[in-house]
Formats: structure tokens, sequence, C-alpha cells
């Protein structure tokens, strides 16, 4: 299904739910799929159960999975997964503290964009809507135009902000 990484500066209970969300997303897990069980899912990653628990809370908090009593658990369809405006929120405030100190790093908004562009098309290809094949060239094109430019810009002594 997965693993987790007990070196991870994030909790195993993260990983599960992060991981779980992207294979829903991607279509991996299919809707209304049925899921191993707490018990089982936790034998598989080596995890005490009550993180696998915790993490099925969260993604049926999020709309990701619902249990049925008696069946188990299920995956969502992904449409049917609306997302909480406080999360996105959330989210999307740490999104931008992490861009601007991404932008103070690199001093180049053009370098910055590129980078989060990367990241999307990343994600993007994860779940499916794009090939690595053509990714991966692509962001490798992009990251070679802003190093030549970067490198240019250095070279004249300027400064590219």
């Amino acid at each position: 299904m997965f693993e987790i990484d007990l070196k991870s500066h994030r909790s195993i209970y993260e990983q599960v739910v992060d991981n779980m969300k992207g294979q829903i997303l991607a279509g991996v897990i299919v809707p209304d799929a049925k899921l191993p069980s707490v018990r089982d899912l936790s034998k598989m990653l080596t995890v005490n159960p009550n993180t696998v628990q915790k993490a099925f809370r969260e993604l049926e908090r999020q709309g990701y999975i619902y249990t049925v009593a008696g069946k188990g658990t299920f995956a969502s369809a992904p449409s049917a997964a609306a997302p909480d405006p406080a999360l996105v929120y959330e989210v999307r405030a740490r999104l931008a503290a992490i861009v601007r100190e991404l932008y103070y790093l690199t001093r180049d908004i053009g370098q910055t964009r590129i980078i989060v562009d990367d990241e999307l098309a990343a994600l993007d290809g994860a779940a499916g809507a794009t090939s690595s094949a053509v990714a991966k060239p692509a962001a490798a094109a992009r990251a070679s135009t802003a190093a030549t430019a970067a490198s240019a810009v250095t070279a004249s002594g300027g400064d590219n902000k």
C-alpha cells in the first residue's frame, strides 16, 4: 500500500493521512473500495493501531473515507471530499509564509515561481494529470533557464530582485 518514513520530521499519523489522500485522489484507491481494517493496516505498516485509528478519524472528518457499521471503512469519491474552509485558510497562510521564505532565500521572484510551479507539476503528475516523462524535462528546462539567467545576472554584477 505505502511506506512510512520513521526518520521523517512528520508524525506517522500525518504520513498515513497524506498517503491515503494521495492514493484516493490519484485513483489508486477507487471510490467505494474497502480499506484494510485498522488492525490490518497497523500490522502492514508496523505502527500502533491507535495511530491508524487517528488517521482514519481525520480522513473521515475530511471526507476522504467513510465507515459502514459492521462492514468496514471505504474510500469516498474524490469529488465528495469537500475542503474544510478553515483548514484551507490555515494551509494557505502557511503556504504564503513558505513562499515568502523561499523568495527571501532565492531573492528572485522568477526562480521562486519556477520552484513553486515545479512542485505543482510534480503534484499534478502524481495525480495522473501529466506524465512524469513530460513534467520532468519541462521542469529541468525551466530550471536550466533560471540558472542561466541567474548566472548572467551574477556575472554582470546585477541584482535580480
